[in-house]
């Protein structure tokens, strides 16, 4: 992907899923890994836990594969499982370049913001104070199904 996982996440994923608390799907063809994403049934943004909407997060396509429809498969699957559970599915992403792929994705796909502005990890951003761009700057959407 051009950057790595920690070692043992998706072990700690695949524990996470048999305690009920995740759904990881993984995109494979004859034994060959695309790309994942996870399903969260009880988000830690709290915009998404209060309301009970599972988030879909780490959607991944490796980038030799990109513009295959994959991440739209992936989501696809995400959005059905959550269907089952929920009217609504949420997502959030990182606001710098590297997220630009996903950000026009989920918007095509019909994903909104919440309305609840920035958020820095599970915490608003606050009117004139300074935060680091980075993977915790966030904004979360939501998509009625």
């Amino acid at each position: 992907m051009g950057w790595t996982k920690p070692e043992g996440a998706f072990a700690a994923a695949l524990e996470r899923q048999t305690q009920g608390r995740l759904a990881l799907l993984v995109a494979i063809e004859e034994s060959t890994y695309f790309g994942h994403c996870k399903v969260v049934w009880r988000s830690a943004y709290p915009g998404f836990r209060e309301c009970g909407i599972p988030e879909i997060q780490d959607l991944n396509v490796r980038p030799d594969c990109r513009q295959r429809g994959i991440g739209s498969a992936l989501l696809d699957a995400a959005e059905g499982r959550i269907a089952e559970h929920s009217d609504f599915a949420g997502i959030g992403f990182g606001l710098y370049a590297d997220y630009g792929a996903a950000q026009r994705l989920y918007v095509k796909r019909g994903y909104l913001p919440d309305g609840r502005g920035l958020h820095y990890g599970a915490e608003p951003a606050a009117a004139g104070e300074s935060y680091r761009v980075d993977d915790n700057l966030v904004l979360y959407l939501l998509k009625r199904l």
